[in-house]
């Protein structure tokens, strides 16, 4: 692939980059990161993410604040910049999550200096703009550090600082000082939807300054020094304190920084190679990208760090917020847990740490981070111990029993994904080998056969469309009707047996029921993976990879209205179909998953169903060197059946694999063919199943 600046100028029309950016991206190793799109999804309500400058698993991000502007900050398509902010969550709802701290660059000191976008360029760490008044704007980022550089046409340099500036006005409270040129404080701000506080702790060091000025409330003028046409800003973050904040000031130049976070991000876009065409490479790579920028790592190199519940603690590991588990668990987590389980581990272990702290579903009002929700964690916790993850559940027992006391059966959506979790919990109780309670909880869970006799079982009602109905969250009978991915033996028998439940999904596709654009629904292109036409399966993942594909529901309570017949996933601003957020990564991971051929069959237990990956070849690298090869033989980029496997050397008949036989290394052949072998991955079946315990 061509350099990033190229993709720009020839997918926008209107990003060229400077030369001296030209000449630091001259220097890096790019082997990976040219081939990420910053600016995929950032236009419109078609994915929801922004062009900022990024590390991984990083709090801080600088980015582009425009008006108008996504839940982001960002729209591609805008003219006029507001300034630049340093927090965000990734395509979540609610008109999003951070925008904490916003800081302008400004002419003469007037605040309404007027920033209109001339050309921009990203990429993965870095972002610039220059603006038709001549001054440019670069950021740069690593982890809670990142660097401002201005670039004035006069020697009026300035900038105007909101320390209160947040997405959808949700600033809670600021205290700061001002030493010379260094601005130190914390900032408290609500979270998703008003749902908790976070505080950030800053610190802010600004070069060429004459005088930091206070102008009203939190606002502060910047005044550069006499003669002065540069100023750079560098600005530290922390969970703990300022001091931690200051600390991450460090005097490192740029371009070092770049090649800092550009060998960081480069190191695990690597961990999955993948050979193929070059616009599904890209593409590929742009999503996947996607995928590792959230949870946050929020601990000090001490192993100091803020727990949920307002207290400073310590620990021997890295500890990670910024959860989105509501939504990721289905799709982003999984990923993460198949390919870096170095980093893994550790957030698997933050996620039950919250347990001990008072966790609530969406946030408390000590969160050290911006967050969103963490319904279902106890299913990923399940998850992880199953995949090798190591987890002590006997100190947060209590805590897991209590939430799942809580569940809400109130509405038929909620009566399965509580049901779901009392599974969960009946799976844990059982390690922890209380087989009382482990009995207890799995009855209830299989109680979801009187909610889905109930609710889901006639098809001939006339509010089975329709969203919402019965007071379901986002989507309808048809696809709520399919979420019970722990018992789908028991799911196929409700629905009248094999032959009935591929007719309600045959029906249920060919009616254009399935929404892409929103959660509920994911799993169901794969449940034909667990019947007697896996193939089925086949065919529908390459058809939401790569084909057009009608989309007749949107999240605005439609169907038919407006409908689309197109690619979902495409390589531009308007990547996603409309109203389909990236959720932190989840529908992009979602697309990485299955365009390498693996798609989880339940997050809870550590098995993949096999699929046809669009690429010639995958390699899974692990830093343990070991690797996991899948090749495509006969390779046909338009071939999505497969044909034959070979795992090691042997046929394998069976359609699926567990995490164990992957991360143990090997190569996987999967022979591709234009038709369906209708007699391969119909033996040996893996079918979640359940069963009644008296």
């Amino acid at each position: 692939m061509k350099k990033v600046f190229i993709i720009v100028v020839f997918l926008f029309g209107l990003c060229n980059q400077s030369v001296k950016a030209q000449k630091e991206k001259s220097n890096l190793s790019q082997s990976y990161i040219e081939k990420v799109n910053v600016f995929l999804g950032t236009s419109g309500d078609h994915g929801q993410m922004s062009p900022s400058a990024s590390s991984p698993f990083n709090m801080m991000s600088i980015g582009p604040q425009t008006y108008p502007h996504i839940h982001a900050g960002y729209e591609h398509l805008a003219k006029e910049f507001i300034g630049f902010t340093h927090t965000r969550i990734e395509g979540v709802g609610c008109v999003g999550t951070g925008g904490n701290i916003l800081i302008k660059p400004i002419l003469n000191s007037i605040i309404s200096t007027p920033l209109m976008k001339k050309t921009e360029n990203a990429f993965p760490g870095f972002y610039s703009v220059s603006f038709e008044n001549g001054i440019e704007a670069e950021m740069r980022v690593k982890h809670n550090f990142g660097i401002h550089h201005y670039v004035f046409p006069s020697a009026e340099a300035g900038l105007y600082i909101d320390l209160s500036y947040a997405f959808d006005n949700r600033f809670v409270a600021e205290k700061h000082q001002i030493s010379g040129n260094l601005i130190t404080g914390w900032v408290d701000t609500q979270t998703t939807c008003s749902k908790g506080v976070y505080r950030i702790y800053f610190a802010i060091e600004i070069s060429n300054v004459e005088s930091i000025e206070y102008i009203e409330g939190h606002k502060l003028i910047v005044k550069g020094a006499k003669g002065a046409k540069e100023i750079n800003v560098r600005i530290g973050f922390s969970s703990v304190n300022e001091e931690y904040a200051k600390i991450k000031i460090e005097s490192i130049s740029t371009v070092d920084l770049t090649r800092q976070t550009t060998a960081e991000w480069n190191h695990l876009l690597s961990r999955i190679k993948v050979e193929g065409e070059k616009d599904r490479e890209d593409l590929f790579y742009s999503l996947l990208y996607r995928g590792l920028q959230a949870p946050f790592l929020i601990s000090e190199p001490n192993g100091s760090y803020s727990a949920i519940d307002g207290t400073i603690q310590k620990s021997n590991d890295s500890i990670y917020n910024g959860w989105a588990i509501w939504d990721n668990y289905r799709e982003q987590l999984p990923m993460l847990s198949l390919n870096y389980p170095e980093k893994y581990g550790f957030i698997i272990k933050s996620i039950a740490n919250l347990y001990l702290h008072g966790k609530n579903n969406w946030a408390t009002h000590h969160e050290p981070s911006p967050t969103v929700r963490t319904e279902h964690a106890i299913v990923v916790l399940l998850d992880a111990y199953k995949k090798g993850y190591a987890l002590d559940f006997n100190i947060i027992k209590d805590s897991l029993i209590a939430e799942v006391g809580r569940l809400d059966y109130s509405a038929p959506d909620k009566a399965l994904e509580s049901s779901y979790d009392s599974w969960a919990l009946s799976e844990i109780l059982k390690i922890t080998k209380d087989s009382i309670l482990s009995k207890k909880y799995l009855n209830k869970a299989l109680d979801y056969k009187e909610y889905w006799k109930k609710d889901f079982a006639d098809l001939t009602k006339s509010d089975i469309d329709i969203m919402p109905a019965r007071g379901m969250y986002q989507g309808t009978v048809w696809q709520y009707r399919w979420f019970v991915p722990f018992d789908v033996k028991g799911l196929k028998e409700l629905a009248g047996g094999d032959n009935s439940f591929v007719t309600q999904l045959d029906q249920f596709f060919d009616g254009d029921n399935y929404n892409h654009a929103n959660q509920p629904d994911l799993q169901v292109p794969g449940l034909y993976n667990a019947s007697s036409q896996p193939w089925k399966s086949q065919k529908l993942f390459r058809n939401l990879l790569l084909d057009p594909f009608i989309q007749s529901y949107f999240n605005d309570n439609s169907k038919g209205v407006d409908s689309y017949l197109g690619r979902i996933y495409k390589n531009e601003p308007q990547a996603y179909v409309r109203t389909m957020d990236d959720d932190s990564g989840t529908m992009s991971s979602w697309f990485v998953m299955r365009s390498i051929g693996l798609s989880p069959a339940n997050v809870g237990d550590p098995i993949y169903y096999l699929t046809a990956p669009i690429f010639k070849k995958v390699s899974l690298q692990w830093d343990n060197k070991k690797s996991f090869i899948i090749e495509v033989k006969n390779y046909n980029k338009d071939n999505f059946y497969i044909k034959s496997a070979n795992l090691n050397g042997k046929n394998l008949e069976r359609n699926w694999l567990t995490q164990q036989e992957i991360q143990k290394g090997g190569k996987l052949i999967l022979e591709t063919s234009s038709e369906p072998n209708k007699q391969w991955g119909i033996e040996n079946q893996w079918i979640s199943n359940v069963k009644q315990l008296f």
